[in-house]
């Protein structure tokens, strides 16, 4: 039994590559992730930003092997002790600097939110900055949230498990996705200092009403008016459901990179630019649901109609019913599946627990040892619901229980 412990678990393809790279090193299991892209003839193997969050993931763990092929298309990890951004290991004065590549086509939230499931676990606090000509902070084509959604619908969820304490993401330079939807040279701050020995064991049965509508439309390097009008277009639909909606306005200028132009007399280029609108409903119980929305890279869009896709989006998430949307669910079923040794309850709608994404999780994490999901049908009133039980795992703070 010892000996099958060590081996490493065997995984195929790139996807959801950091929820199990997360799971590897909260659980201590190595695992060894075959067939990355290997069909693909123009980008085999590991991608710039998969790479980038690799060398994240190092920067905040001690001991942590990687192992890539020559090819990039297998990787083999042994995860280490999560210790933060402690002295020693690699911060300078208290915060880890990342810089993810010039060329990465993923939001800030595909490195934040595997981040925050690790910080919790960690022997010292998560300060870390992230810039660069990499750093993207509205949502993207490629499904991720933007950092407004992930600090007003991810980091209060934690609130849940006991985790509430000194966490803050701040937003210094905002930035739209660049040319051909890469790049973007925004900054952000992540602050994650509430370390605990488990989280609490939650029952979240009850997704009441939506009570308010809170949201930000932003837009970085183009007229503020895209702003009033994201905003008038969003109201028109959300004001009949709940007159309690708030969305607020952030211009902000497009930041400037190095022009790798020489034939051009201008030193410097814009880059980033763009609008977007990000929601986030709370119902009565507190339970939230979020949406995002940004004009293409290649333009054409309206605002107008970015405003009444985000406002539909919004209507949708909340109409799959549940207490969590599909964008949070795997953080809240990780959580549960490594708190303590109890059973803890959940309601989600049937869309959301059928989802490709919640599927994998759960064949993931029974892989990892997790025990599997009990499953009911929920109270009368919920006909379209699933109450799932899930006991934790146990697994704790390693490095909290050494110090």
């Amino acid at each position: 039994m010892a000996e099958d412990l060590r081996k490493p678990l065997r995984f195929i393809s790139h996807s959801s590559l950091t929820h199990r790279l997360v799971l590897s090193t909260l659980t201590g299991r190595a695992v060894h992730i075959s067939q990355i892209r290997s069909n693909s003839p123009t980008h085999t193997g590991l991608a710039p930003h998969e790479i980038s969050f690799l060398r994240l993931l190092e920067a905040v763990t001690n001991g942590s092997h990687i192992e890539i092929s020559y090819t990039g298309t297998a990787l083999l990890y042994k995860p280490g002790l999560i210790t933060g951004s402690s002295p020693g290991s690699g911060a300078s004065l208290g915060v880890t600097r990342h810089e993810p590549p010039a060329g990465c086509e993923r939001g800030i939230s595909y490195f934040l939110l595997p981040l925050c499931l690790l910080a919790p676990f960690s022997k010292a606090p998560f300060d870390i900055l992230f810039t660069g000509p990499g750093v993207i902070t509205s949502a993207t084509s490629c499904g991720d949230m933007s950092a407004d959604s992930v600090r007003n619908a991810v980091l209060p969820i934690y609130a849940q498990f006991g985790i509430f304490d000194n966490l803050e993401l701040q937003i210094d330079r905002r930035s739209n996705p660049g040319p051909d939807g890469k790049g973007g040279a925004g900054e952000v701050l992540l602050r994650f200092g509430h370390q605990v020995r488990l989280p609490k064991t939650i029952h979240l049965l009850n997704p009441g009403r939506v009570k308010k509508i809170r949201g930000i439309a932003y837009c970085t390097g183009v007229s503020a008016s895209n702003n009033a009008r994201m905003i008038e277009a969003a109201r028109g639909i959300l004001n009949p459901m709940t007159a309690d909606t708030y969305i607020f306005s952030a211009v902000s200028s497009a930041p400037f990179l190095p022009s790798s132009d020489k034939a051009k007399s201008a030193p410097k280029k814009k880059i980033g630019l763009g609008f977007g609108l990000s929601l986030v409903a709370e119902s009565s119980t507190g339970c939230l649901y979020s949406a995002d929305e940004i004009s293409p890279t290649e333009g054409g869009e309206i605002p107008e109609e970015v405003g009444k896709k985000c406002a539909y989006q919004l209507l949708e998430t909340v109409a799959q019913g549940g207490v969590i949307s599909l964008a949070t669910a795997p953080t809240v079923l990780t959580l549960m599946s490594m708190g303590s040794e109890d059973v803890g309850r959940l309601q989600l709608g049937r869309d959301v627990l059928g989802s490709e994404e919640i599927v994998g999780l759960a064949r993931d994490l029974s892989a990892f040892g997790i025990s599997g999901w009990g499953m009911r049908d929920a109270s009368s009133g919920y006909e379209d619901e699933v109450v799932v039980s899930i006991v934790g795992r146990g697994v704790g703070n390693v490095g909290r229980k050494i110090a």
